[in-house]
C-alpha cells in the first residue's frame, strides 16, 4: 500500500478546516484510507540517525497516510485534498479543461520494438513553490513505482518547455548515436557510457536492465536534435525543470497505452491548479499510421442498478440517496430508466472498472459503520456446498481405508506435468504469463505430478506409503466465463518395496464406489494406453458411459524421472459426476 506524507497545516489549509489528530484519523477511516503515523521531520531523522542529526530540522507535523493501491489520484496532496473536499461536501472542480494542441510528438517506427507508446501534455504559465515543486517530483516517483511497475510499463519525463522546441521526435537509436548530458551532470555521454556511469548509482541502477540489452534505446528529441530524455532511465540536464520554470512539457512513454494515459491524467490534473489559467494544453501524437491527441479527460458513462447496490451492501437506499452518496465520491450521477443509475466517471478515477466499484463507493460514502450488521442469508439453509460435502465423505472413507491425506501446491512446471509423465503438451493447461520460478509455470491438469513429488520427498518414510488427496485441477474451457474450469479430483498412491500394490489401488476404487452407492453395472473398467502407466497394468474407469479416471502401475521411466526407486500404483478419479 503506498504511503503519502503531507504537512498537516498545508492539508488543513486546503480543506479550509482544522481537525484534531483523532478527528482526522476518523475522517480517514470513513473515507477508506488510514492515518498511519503522526510525526515530524525532526522526529523522523532523530529516530533514524540520532538526536544531533535532527537538531536543526522542522517540528511541523507530518501526516503519513496509507492509500489504496489503485487510487493513483490520491498520491499527491493536491489529489488527496480534492477527494476529501468532495467527500466533505465542499466545492471541487472536476471539469478539466483541455485546450487544442500546439506541441507535437512524431513517433518513429523504430520504437515499436522497445517502448511503442507515448502520450503528452503541457502546463502553461505554472507557478511553483518549493513545496509544490517537491510534490511534483514526488508524484512522478510514486507513479513510476506504482502504475509504472518500477518504470517497466510507464516512465515519464518533465521538461522546461522554454529550453527546447517542438515538434518533438520519439525514436529508437543505437546507444552510440545518443549523446547528451544527463540530469544534474555537465559531461556529455553516449548511451553505452551512460549505462556504465549509472551502474553503481543507488537510485538509477535498478532501471538500467529495462533497455540495457536492447540494440536500440528510446529517446525524445526536440526539433534541433537536442536530447530531452532517455526513457525510462533519465532526463537531459538541458531541459530540467526548476522553481523558475513557467511552461512544463510532460511526456510519458511505455508499453501499456491505458496506463500511460492514467499516469498522465493524474499528474496533469493534480498540478493544473498552479497554472494561471486552470487548463491543460493537449499534445498531438503522430504515429506512422494514425494521429492521436492527449490527454483525453472526458468522463465515461457507466450504468448500475439501484437493486444491485442495495442488495450488495444490504441497505434500502433510495435512488436519490445513492446519487448523493456517489457525488461525495466524485461520481456525478442521475437516475435513469428502469431503476438504473447513470454514473459519470471522471478520467482520474481509473480504479472504477465495474459496477462493484461504484457499489463500493456508495458503501464508503454511506459509512461502513452505518451498515446494519446481519447474518447473510443462503439459499440452502446454511448447508455446505454439495461438492464439498461429497469431498468430505470420500475423504473420510479413504482415510479409514488406511491412506494418509496430503496437501500439495496447485502449480507445477511444464516438465513435471508433461515431460516427466511421458506425455505431449495437451494444450489444455492454464499457463502463468509471468511465473516466479520455472517450478511454477502452470496450474496442474491432473494430480499425478503432485502425488509423485510427495512420494519422492518422503522416500525416507517406512513403507508401504499410502497417500491420497482430494483437490481441484484446472482446465482450459472456451465455454466458461473465465476461459477455464475447475474439476474436483481424487488421487491416491500406494508405494512399497516388494510390490506395486496394484490390487490395493483397485480395492480402493471398489471401496469408493461402494461408499458412493454405485450400483453394479453403472461402472466398469476397460484397457487403456496412458503414457505414465505400465503397459498392460492399467485401466480407465467408466461411469454411466463416461470416462471419469484411471488407475494402474506407474511406468518405471516416470518413477525414475521423479527419483522414486520403489514401485507405485496410482488412482485418479473425477468425483464431480457423483453429485
Amino acid at each position: 500500500m503506498p504511503t503519502l506524507s503531507v504537512k498537516r497545516d498545508a492539508l488543513f489549509q486546503r480543506l479550509e478546516k482544522t481537525f484534531t489528530d483523532a478527528e482526522f484519523d476518523e475522517l480517514c477511516f470513513q473515507f477508506g484510507i488510514e492515518l498511519d503515523e503522526v510525526t515530524s521531520e525532526r522526529e523522523q531523522v532523530t529516530r533514524e540517525q540520532g538526536e544531533q542529526a535532527g537538531a536543526n530540522l522542522s517540528d511541523d507535523v507530518i501526516y503519513k497516510i496509507e492509500l489504496p493501491a489503485n487510487r493513483y489520484d490520491l498520491l499527491s496532496l493536491e489529489g488527496l485534498t480534492r477527494a476529501l473536499r468532495c467527500y466533505l461536501g465542499m466545492s471541487v472542480n472536476l471539469d478539466f479543461k483541455v485546450t487544442k494542441p500546439v506541441t507535437k510528438i512524431i513517433v518513429g517506427p523504430s520504437v515499436a520494438s522497445v517502448r511503442p507508446y507515448v502520450v503528452g501534455a503541457v502546463l502553461r504559465n505554472i507557478s511553483f513553490t518549493q513545496a509544490s515543486y517537491e510534490a511534483f517530483i514526488e508524484l512522478q516517483d510514486k507513479l513510476h513505482n506504482g502504475i509504472g511497475r518500477k518504470r517497466t510499463i510507464v516512465s515519464m519525463g518533465t521538461h522546461d518547455l522554454d529550453t527546447i522546441s517542438g515538434p518533438f521526435r520519439y525514436e529508437a537509436l543505437s546507444p552510440s548515436a545518443i549523446r547528451f548530458a544527463p540530469l544534474n551532470q555537465k559531461t556529455e555521454m553516449d548511451g553505452n557510457e551512460l549505462m556504465q556511469f549509472y551502474q553503481n548509482d543507488l537510485k538509477l541502477k535498478k532501471y538500467l536492465h529495462i533497455i540495457k540489452d536492447s540494440p536500440v534505446y528510446p529517446v525524445i528529441l526536440d526539433s534541433a536534435g537536442t536530447v530531452c530524455s532517455l526513457p525510462p532511465i533519465i532526463n537531459s540536464d538541458h531541459s530540467k525543470i526548476s522553481l523558475n520554470t513557467k511552461n512544463v512539457f510532460i511526456e510519458v512513454t511505455g508499453t501499456d497505452k491505458g496506463k500511460l494515459m492514467t499516469a498522465l491524467n493524474v499528474i496533469a490534473t493534480a498540478f493544473m491548479e498552479y497554472c494561471a489559467v486552470k487548463e491543460i494544453e493537449a499534445v498531438e501524437i503522430v504515429y506512422p499510421d494514425h494521429t492521436e491527441v492527449t490527454p483525453d479527460l472526458s468522463a465515461r458513462l457507466e450504468s448500475v442498478s439501484v437493486d444491485y447496490i442495495n442488495r450488495s451492501i444490504g441497505l434500502e437506499l433510495s435512488a436519490q440517496e445513492i446519487v448523493l452518496n456517489l457525488k461525495k465520491m466524485m461520481l456525478a450521477s442521475e437516475l435513469g430508466e428502469e431503476g438504473k443509475i447513470s454514473v459519470s466517471v471522471p478520467a482520474i478515477r481509473s480504479d472504477i472498472l465495474h459496477a462493484c466499484d461504484i457499489m463500493e463507493d456508495v458503501a464508503i460514502a454511506h459509512g461502513f459503520n452505518n451498515i446494519p450488521r446481519t447474518i447473510p442469508g443462503t439459499n440452502c439453509a446454511g448447508a455446505p456446498f454439495a461438492l464439498n460435502k461429497l469431498s468430505d465423505g470420500i475423504r473420510r472413507e479413504v482415510a479409514l481405508s488406511g491412506f494418509t491425506e496430503v496437501l500439495t501446491l496447485t502449480l507445477c512446471s511444464r516438465r513435471e506435468q508433461f515431460d516427466h509423465l511421458r506425455q505431449p503438451d495437451t494444450g489444455n493447461a492454464v499457463i502463468l504469463s509471468n511465473p516466479a520460478t520455472a517450478e511454477y509455470q502452470l496450474v496442474h491438469v491432473n494430480l499425478v505430478p503432485a502425488m509423485l513429488k510427495t512420494v519422492s520427498a518422503n522416500r525416507h518414510q517406512p513403507v508401504p506409503l499410502k497417500i491420497f488427496q482430494i483437490a481441484d485441477v484446472v482446465l482450459l474451457d472456451a465455454a466458461s466465463e473465465t476461459g477455464a474450469r475447475n474439476e474436483r479430483h481424487l488421487a491416491a498412491v500406494y508405494c512399497n518395496t516388494s510390490t506395486s500394490g496394484f490390487e490395493m489401488i483397485h480395492g480402493l476404487l471398489d471401496r469408493v464406489m461402494a461408499m458412493l452407492n454405485v450400483k453394479p453395472g453403472e461402472y466398469f473398467i476397460e484397457p487403456s494406453a496412458i503414457e505414465y502407466y505400465f503397459d498392460g497394468r492399467q485401466a480407465e474407469v467408466v461411469y454411466k458411459g463416461t470416462k471419469i479416471g484411471s488407475f494402474g502401475v506407474v511406468h518405471p521411466q516416470v518413477l525414475s524421472n521423479y527419483d522414486i526407486s520403489d514401485p507405485c500404483s496410482l488412482l485418479e478419479l473425477n468425483i464431480e459426476p457423483f453429485l
